[in-house]
C-alpha cells in the first residue's frame, strides 16, 4: 500500500510539496530500489518539492532499508528516504504520546505479538488499549474510527471474544445499549457509500442508492481488508456482515 499527500506549508507562501509514504508489511530485497523508482516518476510528473517515508510493518527486525544506491562507470546516485520502523517503537513512549497516531502504531504492535499470544491473553492487551485511547482528550469521531481500526486490525481466533470486547468497550463508555464496534463499521461504510453514491450520480430513488452505496463500500471494505494479507476470508465475512462467496467473489474482481 502506498499514498501520495500533498500538504501545504504554514509559512504563508502559496507553495505546496508532494509526501510519498509507503507502507511495507513483507522483507522485500528491493525495495529501495522501488521507492527511487517512485521518487523519480513523482518528481517527473509534478516537478514539485518530494519527499518520502516508508513505513515497516513487518516482524523482522534486520529488515530496514532506507538508501538506494546506483552507480555504473563513473555515474552513481545515492538516494536516501525516511524510514519508521513499528518494531523498534517503545511501547512506553507510545503510550504517553498524545498524538492519535501513537494508538495506531500501538495497535499494529499489538498485532505482531499476537502470534505469541492465546485469546485470552490478546484481549487483556487489546481492552487495555482501547482503555488507554478513551483516556485520550481527541474527538468522538477519532475515537470511534481507533476502536474500528483496533477491531478490525485484530481479530480472534475465537469469534466470541469479538462479541465480549464490544461489551467491554460499551461498559467502558457507558454506552451499554449503543451500536457494537462491528455496527459502527457498517454503519460508517453506509453512510460512505451513500455519499459515493450520490457523487456518481447513481441514485435512481432513495432505496435503491441507499442499497447500491452500501454495496459500494462494503466492495470497498473488503477489498481493504484483503490488501491487509492479515484476515482470512471467513474472518472478512464476519467483519463485512457478507457471505464468504461473496468475499470470494470480490477476491477475484480484484485480481
Amino acid at each position: 500500500m502506498d499514498k501520495l499527500v500533498k500538504v501545504f506549508t504554514k509559512t504563508g507562501e502559496e507553495d505546496w510539496i508532494l509526501v510519498h509514504i509507503e507502507v511495507q508489511g513483507y522483507d522485500d530485497k528491493d525495495f529501495a530500489k522501488r521507492m527511487f523508482t517512485y521518487f523519480y516518476r513523482i518528481l517527473d510528473k509534478y516537478g514539485k518539492p518530494v519527499t518520502a517515508i516508508a513505513i515497516f510493518t513487518d516482524a523482522n527486525k534486520k529488515f530496514h532499508p532506507g538508501v538506494y544506491e546506483y552507480k555504473y562507470l563513473g555515474s552513481k546516485i545515492i538516494y536516501k528516504f525516511n524510514t519508521y520502523k513499528v518494531i523498534e517503537q517503545d511501547e512506553v513512549a507510545l503510550i504517553e504520546n498524545e498524538n492519535p497516531f501513537a494508538i495506531v502504531v500501538l495497535t499494529v504492535l499489538l498485532a505482531l505479538k499476537k502470534k505469541k499470544l492465546d485469546d485470552e491473553s490478546l484481549f487483556d492487551l487489546k481492552y487495555s488499549l482501547a482503555k488507554n485511547l478513551l483516556k485520550r482528550k481527541i474527538s468522538k469521531k477519532k475515537i470511534d474510527d481507533l476502536l474500528i481500526f483496533l477491531q478490525r486490525y485484530i481479530t480472534f481466533a475465537d469469534q466470541g471474544y469479538n462479541v465480549k470486547f464490544d461489551k467491554e468497550i460499551g461498559e467502558l463508555t457507558g454506552n451499554q445499549k449503543s451500536m457494537g464496534i462491528r455496527e459502527m463499521v457498517l454503519d460508517k461504510a453506509k453512510k460512505e457509500g451513500i455519499a459515493k453514491g450520490k457523487q456518481e450520480g447513481r441514485l435512481e430513488g432513495l432505496d435503491e442508492g441507499v442499497e447500491k452505496g452500501f454495496e459500494m463500500a462494503q466492495i470497498s471494505f473488503i477489498k481493504n481488508l484483503l490488501a491487509t494479507d492479515s484476515f482470512t476470508t471467513s474472518q472478512i465475512a464476519v467483519l463485512a456482515n457478507a457471505s464468504e462467496a461473496f468475499v470470494e467473489s470480490v477476491k477475484t474482481m480484484a485480481k
